[in-house]
């Protein structure tokens, strides 16, 4: 079944977001920028003394060069490093706009990520995210790391340290932070969000706590989540992180109680999703990540370890199982 055929006959929540968000550039320290949508997956850059790093993406080179354009109104020093906080194509399809790029860096995680399931997440997101992917045939395949690195490692921009580090698995396999110790920034890509729906689909949701330990270890006095608006101050940083953190254990606890019940997937569903509703059901995306969130967290306390490969059939049948 095409993409196109998927989405004519499954009607994904996202589906229905037709409206357009403009991300807005924020600079939050000197020369650090993020790119923040409404809740579309934020990104962001920083200016260096010769060159320009970038954080993540957008979804299609299309909309790669709209964010080319606003780093263009504040600089015009050449793009050398673009870092992958992990891999999801409405995050990373857009690299191949930015020219001259001298490494695409990524944990060593998400390298075989892309090797094992990259193709199948490309071909899912298209038929999940329509509105994200304007411009999808430019993309001339998949976004691969040309760098990776195991736990840590440290781009120098001057004086200017950013340090990447992978602080255990949460949203995938492969998450890295992108922190600035000088301005207390966190790029934290989609272990964190704020206020918005969280997607475990891909997760290691009883890990993700601890990665998020991790985080709010760090103290961070500027946060970018993955979707939402920055977050300012250390309080508020907390709080966002503590959210992530109530949001999945919710969730494992409301499927982990059906299961104990005896109840199938359905069941878990209709269970967590009334555990859940009353405080994150009005959060953006909400509506759209639970049925996946909520077959993860099934599989995962089934003792199935690691994510099953999504594809666009798999989403399909999901969505009529859970949703239809």
């Amino acid at each position: 079944m095409t993409d196109t055929a998927m989405t004519d006959t499954v009607s994904f929540a996202s589906a229905s977001d037709t409206r357009e968000q403009k991300p807005q550039l924020r600079e939050l320290a000197r020369g650090v920028y993020g790119y923040i949508s409404d809740f579309d997956p934020n990104c962001g850059f920083i200016v260096g003394d010769e060159h320009v790093v970038l954080i993540d993406t957008r979804p299609t080179p299309r909309m790669a060069r709209d964010f080319l354009a606003d780093i263009r109104t504040v600089t015009d020093k050449p793009i050398k490093f673009i870092v992958l906080t992990h891999y999801h194509a409405v995050r990373v399809m857009g690299a191949s706009a930015f020219d001259d790029v001298q490494a695409i860096i990524a944990s060593q995680g998400t390298l075989d990520w892309v090797h094992e399931r990259g193709q199948a997440d490309f071909d899912s997101e298209v038929g999940r995210f329509p509105r994200l992917f304007a411009g999808v045939e430019e993309i001339p395949g998949l976004t691969v790391p040309t760098l990776s690195f195991e736990g840590r490692m440290s781009l120098w921009l001057g004086e200017r340290e950013v340090r990447l580090m992978c602080l255990g698995r949460g949203h995938s396999g492969g998450d890295t932070v992108a922190w600035l110790p000088d301005c207390g920034v966190l790029f934290s890509g989609d272990v964190v969000e704020n206020r918005c729906g969280v997607y475990a689909g891909d997760a290691y949701i009883q890990d993700w706590a601890g990665t998020l330990d991790a985080v709010a270890a760090l103290r961070p006095e500027v946060l970018v989540p993955g979707r939402g608006a920055v977050v300012k101050g250390a309080d508020a940083c907390a709080e966002a992180i503590a959210l992530t953190q109530s949001f999945l254990s919710t969730l494992i606890g409301s499927v982990r109680s059906g299961i104990e019940a005896g109840e199938g997937l359905r069941g878990c569903f209709e269970r967590a999703e009334a555990a859940m509703k009353p405080r994150f059901g009005d959060w953006p995306v909400f509506q759209h990540v639970l049925p996946f969130d909520v077959s993860r967290a099934f599989d995962e306390l089934n003792g199935i370890e690691h994510p099953v490969v999504w594809t666009a059939e798999r989403d399909r049948v999901l969505w009529q199982t859970l949703r239809g």
